[in-house]
């Protein structure tokens, strides 16, 4: 047996799963890597850290980016990259090289790689550490030796994936957990582990949070017998499952505290509703404008996708006064498609100033905005608009979806309005570049939340038949309050995936 002590400072974690926690490779030790992995019969890594953070060397790319690579005697060749918003599997073939009788078999590995830890601290919700240690400990096979878990040098990260891990398991078999003293035990073997005071934080947090939420992923096949299911009441209580789960969406705290920029008295006019502004730490920001201070603010929030982080731009629809931030936001994140879910007025209200020319063109500031086509589909108009920054002499083509299925009260009748438009934008995305789809309604809560969600989950479902409506709505509204503002909006987003469904007669016309 290979003794990845004295190669790769590896220890055996024997109080959860079996795990076997490494540092990060280093260019010299790549070879030994690769040797470990074949010697203990791994199927599994789970990779920790990024390869650079601060510019600084974490951990060796131990892998080809495409075709294969041969470390030591072991010959890697890459299958399948599959890119998430929190985290990226890739599938290798290994091989052993140099056997004369050629009889050595291949093997299947796959590496999950969390790419959401930031550089400084912890992530910022442990809702994508959950997923991803659920994936983890589904695709690993059963005859495989140990799980492989790095980071740089893995102690911090490793160790805390590794308490998760161990606690999840101990809260389900024994209806309890024992952080402090699991950490003291793998610290006794291994020192650091768990690292900092946010690691073991963070810990709690993961825990607490699977504790009040437990596991909210759908098979595709089974959301019609859930859907019959949350309707039932509740005993001991007034509300039925889907009323109780929305009740614990919006129990969640809206961190007035973090909002400064968008409370400052120069940007208060540039708000349609002071309930809703951007929190600071995913805010879109401007170009500030030569002479001018706090002209970086614009009422939006990047919201991260199915696949990416920032996928869409959450936006309020302009006010009169701010249509020109509205395309320096535009301009300076390259979007190319906008998704309007408002009318220019409802119920005798202003809720969005028409920032788009009727015909010809109109500047604002510095950008220019020309019709150039209007087309009416079923439910949405499709402008096609040529925007040009007089200041650089640059022009780009900038698509708007109007939505008009959206009534002035309530929630669309059917879902075949909002899945024929979010097929659309995603058409529109594949031929003008992955950049920010920007989403607005009135506010850019309400709409523009049940949008983003049911975009992010039908994109999911044609993935991987999987669906997590509540922790999809959950995460938007981490990123801004209110995001799918009503119940009717939630229970929406259900009867969408659910049409959606039905109209494909087997699982596998969603691949």
């Amino acid at each position: 047996m290979f003794p990845v002590s004295q190669h790769l400072s590896s220890f055996w974690c024997v109080f959860s799963s079996l795990l076997l926690a490494t540092i990060g490779p280093k260019e010299e030790t790549v070879n030994d890597f690769w040797r470990m992995i074949w010697e203990q019969n791994t199927a599994t890594i789970v990779m920790v850290t990024n390869l650079k953070e601060r510019k600084e060397c974490k951990c060796a790319q131990y892998w080809p980016d495409q075709g294969c690579w041969t470390y030591g005697n072991i010959r890697v060749s890459v299958e399948d990259v599959t890119v998430l918003v929190d985290y990226t599997v890739r599938k290798f073939c290994i091989q052993q090289v140099g056997d004369v009788t050629n009889r050595k078999p291949q093997r299947l590995i796959t590496q999950f790689h969390f790419t959401s830890w930031p550089d400084f601290g912890v992530p910022f919700t442990p809702i994508g550490m959950l997923k991803f240690l659920k994936k983890v400990k589904a695709c690993n096979p059963q005859y495989a030796g140990a799980i492989v878990v790095h980071c740089s040098a893995g102690v911090g990260r490793t160790g805390t994936f590794v308490v998760i891990d161990a606690m999840l398991d101990m809260m389900h078999t024994e209806r309890k957990v024992d952080v402090y003293g699991f950490v003291s035990r793998i610290r006794a073997q291994r020192c650091q582990m768990v690292q900092t005071d946010m690691q073991y934080v963070f810990i709690y947090q993961a825990l607490l949070e699977h504790y009040l939420y437990g596991d909210t992923e759908l098979e595709v096949t089974s959301l019609e017998t859930h859907l019959q299911k949350i309707y039932n009441k509740i005993p001991g209580s007034s509300n039925n499952g889907l009323e109780e789960e929305f009740k614990k969406l919006t129990s969640i705290k809206i961190q007035n505290d973090k909002m400064r920029t968008g409370n400052l008295p120069a940007n208060m006019k540039k708000n349609r509703v002071l309930q809703i502004i951007p929190y600071e730490f995913n805010r879109v920001i401007i170009p500030v404008k030569r002479g001018e201070e706090n002209t970086d603010y614009v009422n939006a929030s990047f919201i991260d996708g199915y696949r990416q982080k920032d996928s869409y731009i959450a936006s309020q629809g302009p006010l009169l006064h701010t249509i020109e931030d509205f395309w320096r936001m535009i301009w300076e994140w390259k979007s190319c498609s906008i998704v309007m879910l408002t009318e220019l007025e409802e119920r005798g209200q202003e809720k969005c100033a028409q920032y788009w020319p009727s015909d010809g063109l109109v500047s604002y500031g510095d950008i220019t905005v020309e019709l150039k086509k209007e087309e009416e589909c079923e439910s949405y108009t499709v402008r096609d608009l040529l925007v040009t920054n007089t200041r650089e002499n640059k022009s780009r083509q900038i698509r708007q979806f109007h939505f008009h299925g959206w009534p002035e009260v309530g929630i669309p009748s059917d879902g075949k309005g909002m899945i024929s438009i979010i097929a659309a934008v995603q058409k529109q995305q594949q031929q003008s570049g992955n950049h920010p789809i920007t989403v607005h309604c009135s506010a850019g809560a309400g709409r523009t939340g049940t949008f983003c969600a049911l975009s992010t989950v039908l994109e999911r479902v044609k993935a991987e038949g999987i669906l997590d409506v509540f922790q999809t709505v959950k995460s938007l509204r981490l990123q801004r309050p209110h995001m799918v503002q009503t119940l009717e909006q939630y229970e929406f987003c259900y009867k969408v995936v659910q049409e959606y469904i039905d109209a494909f007669s087997d699982y596998a016309n969603f691949k």
